[in-house]
């Protein structure tokens, strides 16, 4: 049944993505800021159930302000899984950007990008992530710099949680957990050499997949943390919740 369900998938999927670029091209420039960040979210829930991925929210977000959102990284869908729940501008690596359809999704979903290879990148992205902060948005966090297979986390880079110390605004770390029929689900991480196409061959295929976003509890700018400090005690965070799930 798995190629049928795949072919399944696969159409209606790209049917949807064929749909939020037209949305993008002749609908957006009519919308208001605010519309358009309602019509990311029931997007990226769409996009999410015809993948079959359910996405179980966990714990209390923030879902109003400004916030940065500090999530451990597993797979190219963790920015639509979260922009499900509260549409967010993502910081991530400029290489996405070229990827075949998805780059042009998550840079129609507001992402930032970063190229690491220009001295002043993270400046940069930093300006711009306070600029999001200043209209009361959401950004989003894969501090680790590379996907994981969802069993454990990877050194987080500190430089970029400067933007929240500076901008004053909270921190919440959120835990990213991948299951597949109620049990861990390293095969779904877009991992190592492995393609795009290749992932979603094991996504599309899959039947019970579920992603858990943990939200965990938010850490004040009032605790006057400084950006490693920040970084660490995240990171701490996240591991421990993503450690916390019998496999």
């Amino acid at each position: 049944m798995a190629p049928f369900l795949f072919l399944f998938r696969f159409v209606c999927v790209s049917v949807w993505i064929l749909l939020g670029l037209l949305t993008e091209l002749a609908v957006f420039p009519a919308l208001g800021r605010a519309r358009r960040r309602r019509v990311v979210r029931g997007w990226s829930r769409g996009l999410m159930r015809l993948c079959g991925v359910r996405v179980r929210r966990m714990g209390v977000p923030v879902e109003r302000g400004a916030v940065l959102w500090v999530a451990n990284h597993v797979s190219w869908v963790d920015i639509f899984v979260l922009n499900s729940v509260r549409t967010t501008s993502f910081v991530a690596k400029s290489d996405i950007r070229r990827w075949p359809v998805i780059g042009l999704l998550v840079a129609w979903a507001g992402t930032l990008f970063i190229d690491r290879r220009h001295r002043h990148a993270v400046r940069d992205a930093g300006r711009q992530m306070r600029g999001c902060f200043d209209q009361g948005d959401a950004v989003g966090l894969f501090p680790e710099g590379t996907t994981t297979d969802g069993s454990d986390v990877l050194p987080f880079h500190a430089g970029l949680f400067d933007a929240a110390v500076q901008a004053g605004v909270p921190t919440q770390p959120v835990a990213l957990r991948f299951l597949r029929r109620g049990r861990r689900a390293p095969e779904l991480a877009f991992v190592g050499e492995q393609t795009l196409v290749a992932n979603l061959w094991f996504l599309l295929s899959a039947w019970g997949v579920s992603v858990e976003c943990d939200f965990l509890a938010p850490i004040p700018a009032a605790d006057g943390l400084t950006r490693a400090e920040l970084s660490r005690r995240t990171q701490a965070a996240i591991g421990e919740a993503v450690r916390g799930v019998a496999a």
